[in-house]
């Protein structure tokens, strides 16, 4: 099956962590320069700050909001744990709904020694409790399945699988799936899974970096597209073919490029993306 090589940057989105040195009004004045047609925003950014005239300086510039990073989380070792999250989870509804984000991205959440099931427990009442208020709110939840590696402290939604199975539970048009490369490019059954989700109406969003095979640090030291071993490419296919027609967002942990120039750090994506997308 040929796949077609990305000729413009019309669905390129960059997640503000990408460029981690930069404030938000660097990320406004230069994104829209590099040619960025989306940002998708994350939480620290917004501190003391008021979400509503950030959203609205995005729109002027002439980037759309893609999504707000992060919520989830909903695990806990007690009650008092579990409910402060589930306080910070409706702060972050109405960031999103005052920023203009139709969607926040979802770490669900796991405890070092407790049980994955008991974990996925806890996600399942977080989400049941959440779901009624972003309905509310217009705001939908995108559940980002993490690699394994992360299955101690991150997410005990490692799968596609296991995310198709939560956003098909609550029949809701605002509970989907997050489909990041970083995460699933490993899981055998990653095209079928992308092809239910796409049936169910739940491909909410796609992400995009590259698996080094000489990574340092397990969080911090993402690739660009094409360092790495992710077919970046074909995985595109697969989600295209599942009916997404949505941005492709750069995130990339890096403390390489985070060290670096970022404008330089910027073409390098731009270029990067072109390239191997």
């Amino acid at each position: 099956m040929s796949i077609e090589k990305l000729t413009n940057l019309d669905r390129l989105c960059v997640h503000t962590i990408t460029t981690k040195p930069w404030s938000i009004e660097e990320i406004i004045e230069n994104y829209p320069k590099a040619g960025v047609k989306a940002v998708s925003v994350w939480r620290d950014l917004l501190q003391n700050r008021d979400a509503s005239k950030i959203g609205a300086q995005i729109r002027d510039a002439g980037m759309e909001v893609a999504s707000l990073v992060r919520g989830g989380f909903f695990t806990g070792k007690t009650e008092g744990e579990i409910q402060a999250s589930l306080d910070d989870n409706r702060r972050a509804i109405d960031e999103a709904s005052a920023l203009g984000a139709p969607m926040i991205v979802l770490v669900c959440g796991a405890i070092p020694g407790q049980s994955i099931q008991r974990s996925l427990s806890q996600i399942q009442t977080g989400l049941e409790t959440l779901l009624p208020y972003a309905e509310t709110c217009g705001v939908k939840l995108g559940i980002e399945p993490l690699h394994p590696m992360y299955a101690d402290s991150r997410s005990a939604i490692c799968t596609m699988k296991t995310a198709n199975d939560f956003a098909e539970r609550y029949d809701s048009p605002y509970i989907g799936v997050v489909v990041d490369v970083f995460h699933l490019w490993w899981d055998p059954d990653l095209e079928s899974e992308c092809k239910r989700c796409g049936d169910h109406g739940n491909l909410f969003a796609f992400h995009i970096c590259d698996w080094k095979m000489d990574m340092e640090d397990m969080l911090n030291d993402r690739g660009l597209m094409g360092e790495g071993v992710i077919r970046l490419r074909e995985i595109r296919s697969w989600v295209e073919a599942a009916g997404f027609n949505g941005f492709h967002e750069v995130e990339i942990f890096s403390n390489r490029l985070w060290e670096g120039n970022q404008k330089e750090a910027l073409e390098r994506i731009k270029q990067a993306y072109l390239e191997y997308a």
